[in-house]
């Protein structure tokens, strides 16, 4: 697992209401409450965030709200931004690659084919919404069968060895990942 206090080595930002839209789960959440799809959204990318390492970056249009200054928070461990007036997602993250995206690896996720090829001649790569919510399955299968593993060495442990052998073992393993 990586730590969370080191400095990333990877951005990846998030059009958040492209993702919304192409994922079924959260197009039909927004269709009850568009708030509720943001925040399961958060949710979402704040668990990948936490397992890969990744520092996420989600953007909210809020470029229709008339006198929005924008607004940025930190929910849940990730970063989330709501434009200001006059300002797209993408916009934003095509400000903010020009700052960033030749020093760091840099990924945006959207389905948004113009915004694809600004985000490659700037320096980021490009991941679809299909394939981050994919990569994101993955991962979580990944997580849930390593955990089965480990529940399942234990429990063939206890009971046939001795503590101080377990407690080697351990060490031992842990040492590998």
């Amino acid at each position: 697992m990586a730590s969370n206090y080191s400095k990333p080595k990877e951005y990846l930002f998030v059009d958040g209401y492209n993702i919304i839209n192409a994922w079924g789960n959260l197009q039909s959440l927004s269709e009850m409450s568009l708030e509720m799809a943001r925040n399961e959204l958060i949710d979402i990318m704040s668990e990948y965030q936490h397992y890969t390492g990744i520092k996420v970056i989600v953007v909210f249009d809020a470029h229709m709200v008339k006198g929005n200054s924008g607004k940025k928070d930190i929910v849940n461990g990730i970063e989330v931004v709501y434009t200001k007036e006059d300002e797209t997602a993408d916009q934003f993250i095509e400000r903010t690659l020009d700052s960033i995206g030749r020093v760091k690896r840099v990924r945006v996720a959207t389905s948004d084919w113009m915004e694809q090829q600004v985000v490659l001649g700037r320096g980021g790569t490009r991941i679809s919404a299909r394939e981050l919510e994919v990569e994101i399955e993955n991962y979580k299968k990944f997580l849930k069968n390593k955990s089965k593993k480990k529940n399942q060495i234990n429990d063939l442990m206890i009971g046939r060895l001795d503590d101080e052998i377990i407690k080697k073992l351990e060490r031992w393993r842990n040492s590998e990942e």
